[in-house]
């Protein structure tokens, strides 16, 4: 048997003859075969098979690319992969943090993208090695903490991977960076790196060196996404964009055959002015980036929420002797802030956001690590809150650099907001009895005396005060108008208030005291008859007066370990085993304290209010420094007097919306509940199911698409191809004509092979016969398909029944509307060479 040079397509034409392996061509090459049905040649940069089905001979042209450049070209890949990824360096916290998932995702990709080179590993195998290492390998490395020995997952690890493979990009908007490792929120750039890099490997290692450019859209979207998941500030942007930029040229160039090794001089010349003028031009261009995490707005707002100045009375009067709060391991001395307010409306002091001003932070969510830029001194201490303390706002000293609740049910690393201003929180779960936590945290280095007093005050905006009373005015201008620093006028207020005022909480047997720090009892406290109250009321009123001379103010609620007096003293604090600490803090005390902000200095803190033993009776002058009359009305009566609580929104629902008075559904919340439940916890399950879903809507889509698209005769050689592509799937070899594939087929499946040879006479009529077909007799015979094919799959055992509808073996030839050509001209040229035979 002889075959000319046009059988063989390839850069060099060649020709073999005989069946002892004869070969000729215009290039020194190996040819191996033994018979004129199969061969192969070669030689140092092409290959040719061919085969031969019916006496037909079949050649393809295959290039041949080394495994070293395929290797080199994934390893560029790889390369700015990292590069993209780079920019979520900041938002988990470091790169030891980052690298624990981005670089072993990052390799998987490529290495699953590389075993696609193997004829037995093609896309089925590859699509099953993503699901195992987006669900079984990453949950183990981003939720060791969860699995058995650290490698083992278990029924958790899985649930939670994937879970978080969804929410972890939700959760890195949502929460202020640093991140850290915990709740798998490593998830997010577990999924970039994996799959993003398995789609640009899989073209970049294509025998088509062009096809490489298709892998150009998946490195930009790994770029574009982590620069919105990243931050406004980031990791090194410059350095890491322009690298990134300099080996997607070279790495193209290199593959497109366009490098001229040969100037390279030249070309280091171009990349390195290229590369210059990159980053001069990012270091001149402002560095206003669009950041997600700043455009998406958490459902908390601080003015859903009542004064927490307004029930520290309360306190005070159910809780005086009871245990609220009890800490482990914190410093002597230390307060506890429970809320900051720097926002006055005339009736109450209130948090605030940057919506009302930009000197004003956020309350973030945040996670088990936060940003502190504080100085001073680190500790870790571990809060258990009591009986009695039932509240959204979180106990925390100093600056927090980490808060991790004992138990996840606490709802911590879920609903924790922190403000990094004010340094405190809110859980809107609320407090209660046995919630354990710990924090990492600075406590700033107390300022010294002489540093205060010659400290300036710091400029930042601040909400305006509303209804301030003249009094207040009035007061700290005779007071400290002619201090020289803002530290020295705030020194002079707290001092005056502390030395000429009076304590009383107002409860029974005290000195009457009204709750209250509105404008109406500020005024009543400077310029009544009588300048009598407790730290609540003195508080409010340094604040304000603060404000009146330019001060940066605001009013803290917390925990003071004070004595009788109500002076801060480290005797409260016992010492336990080793060099543990332990204090309980009680109702009273509950304390409110002012913060000035000063030059050099930050926030610091002092104390207005009187010794608490300093306690009024009918015989002392209580009359105030300098009193003055306010000619305002006095506002109405509070109905409770130990909660000033006349906000329009204080009886708001924490989420913003007023509550609903309407019960609850029970049954439609226990519904949810389980489906949750089931939904998670058979996760791998549903992924499994997803999976093999989409394969047969996919493979339904197909023979929808056959049946009813094209031509009559189209439609009947369709009809045939899913037959023998059924049994293909199946396992059965058939070959050959259609009537040789229909007796292979009966064979194999032990059937009455005359429905076959039936089916298939009649899409040999409509291939060669020349006559046309009606509409209907394309529908019949697809009808005939389907008995057929049900039958087919009827014969075949359980499970081997189950493999063949979720093969996904030769269904390109159903996709290619064209896909009968080829076999209809191989039979052709058969049936003309039996006629001349």
């Amino acid at each position: 048997m002889t075959f000319d040079q046009s059988s063989i397509t390839t850069t060099n034409t060649a020709a073999y003859a005989g069946s002892s392996g004869t070969y000729t061509g215009t290039s020194s090459g190996t040819y191996t075969g033994t018979s004129t049905t199969t061969g192969s040649w070669a030689d140092s940069t092409h290959s040719v098979i061919w085969m031969t089905r019916g006496n037909v001979l079949r050649g393809m042209g295959l290039s041949r690319q080394p495994w070293g450049k395929r290797i080199a070209s994934l390893v560029l890949i790889a390369a700015m992969m990292l590069l993209a990824q780079a920019n979520l360096i900041d938002v988990y916290g470091g790169v030891a943090t980052w690298t624990i998932a981005a670089v072993p995702a990052t390799l998987l990709g490529a290495i699953i993208a590389l075993v696609g080179m193997l004829p037995a590993l093609r896309l089925w195998w590859q699509i099953v090695f993503l699901a195992f290492a987006q669900f079984i390998i990453g949950p183990v490395v981003t939720l060791s903490s969860t699995t058995s020995h650290y490698v083992i997952p278990t029924l958790k690890t899985l649930s939670s991977g994937w879970e978080m493979t969804f929410g972890s990009f939700k959760y890195i908007i949502s929460v202020d960076p640093p991140l850290g490792t915990q709740d798998g929120v490593l998830m997010a750039v577990w999924t970039i790196g994996l799959w993003l890099t398995f789609l640009t490997g899989v073209f970049a290692i294509n025998a088509n060196a062009w096809l490489s450019l298709v892998g150009v859209p998946p490195l930009a979207a790994a770029v574009a996404v982590c620069a919105l998941l990243g931050t406004d500030s980031g990791w090194q942007r410059a350095i890491c964009g322009i690298a990134f930029a300099l080996l997607l040229i070279i790495w193209l160039s290199w593959r497109l055959e366009l490098l001229e090794w040969g100037r390279w001089i030249s070309a280091l010349i171009i990349v390195v002015l290229a590369a210059g003028l990159a980053f001069g031009g990012t270091l001149l261009v402002p560095q206003d980036r669009f950041v997600l995490r700043d455009r998406y707005d958490p459902p908390l707002s601080p003015y859903d929420y009542t004064s927490p100045l307004s029930g520290m009375r309360s306190y005070i009067k159910d809780h005086k002797k009871d245990v609220l709060l009890t800490v482990h391991n914190l410093p002597a001395g230390t307060p506890v802030k429970l809320a900051v307010m720097d926002r006055f409306d005339g009736t109450v002091w209130n948090l605030s956001d940057s919506s009302e001003a930009t000197g004003s932070s956020n309350y973030h969510r945040v996670g088990t690590t936060i940003k502190a830029d504080e100085q001073g001194k680190s500790f870790t201490a571990t809060f258990t809150v009591d009986q009695g303390l039932t509240d959204t706002w979180l106990p925390l000293a100093g600056a927090a650099a980490g808060v991790s609740f004992a138990n996840d049910a606490d709802n911590g690393n879920d609903t924790f907001y922190y403000n990094t201003d004010t340094d405190s929180a809110i859980i809107p779960a609320g407090t209660r009895k046995g919630l354990t936590y710990t924090e990492s945290g600075i406590i700033a280095h107390k300022p010294t005396d002489k540093q205060i007093s010659s400290a300036a005050a710091a400029r930042i905006t601040q909400p305006s005060a509303q209804d301030v009373p003249d009094s207040a005015s009035k007061l700290a201008t005779s007071i400290a108008g002619g201090q020289s620093s803002g530290g020295a006028a705030a020194t002079a207020l707290a001092d005056t208030l502390k030395d000429s005022g009076w304590f009383s909480h107002g409860l029974e047997g005290d000195y009457p005291s009204d709750a209250g720090h509105g404008n109406y009892r500020i005024n009543k406290l400077l310029a009544g008859t009588a300048m009598v109250g407790d730290s609540e009321q003195y508080a409010s009123a340094m604040a304000l007066m603060a404000r009146e001379l330019g001060l940066p103010s605001r009013v803290v609620l917390g925990f003071l370990p004070k004595n009788e007096d109500g002076e801060i003293t480290d005797a409260r604090t016992e010492k336990t085993s080793g060099n543990g600490t332990k204090i309980e803090f009680t109702g009273n005390d509950v304390t409110a304290w002012v913060e000035i902000k000063l030059q050099g200095l930050g926030w610091v803190a002092f104390y207005p209010t009187p010794k608490e033993t300093k306690v009024p009776d009918e015989n002392q002058n209580l009359t105030p420094p300098n009193p003055q009359t306010l000619v305002r009305q006095p506002p109405v009566p509070l109905t409770d007097p130990l909660r000033d609580q006349t906000q329009a929104k204080g009886q708001s629902s924490l989420a913003g919306t007023d509550a609903d008075d309407s019960p609850t559904n029970l049954f439609w919340v226990r519904f949810w509940r389980v489906t949750r439940a089931v939904a998670i916890y058979g996760s791998p399950l549903w992924t499994l199911l997803i999976v093999c879903g989409l394969i047969l809507i996919f493979k339904a889509a197909l023979l929808a698409r056959a049946r009813r698209h094209g031509s009559p005769k189209a439609r009947v050689a369709a009809g045939w191809n899913a037959i023998h592509i059924l049994a293909e799937q199946s396992g059965i070899t058939a070959k050959g004509t259609r009537r040789d594939q229909a007796g292979a087929i009966a064979r194999q499946l032990g059937t009455d092979d005359q429905a076959l040879i039936q089916l298939g006479r009649e899409a040999d009529y409509a291939t060669f016969s020349g006559q046309d077909i009606a509409s209907g007799q394309a529908t019949t015979y697809w009808n005939g398909v389907d008995r057929l094919r049900k039958a087919m799959l009827a014969s075949l055992p359980r499970f081997r029944r189950i493999r063949t509808r979720l093969s996904l073996k030769s269904v390109s030839i159903l996709a290619n509307r064209h896909a009968a050509k080829p076999h209809t001209a191989r039979v052709k040229r058969k049936h003309k060479k039996r006629k001349t035979s």
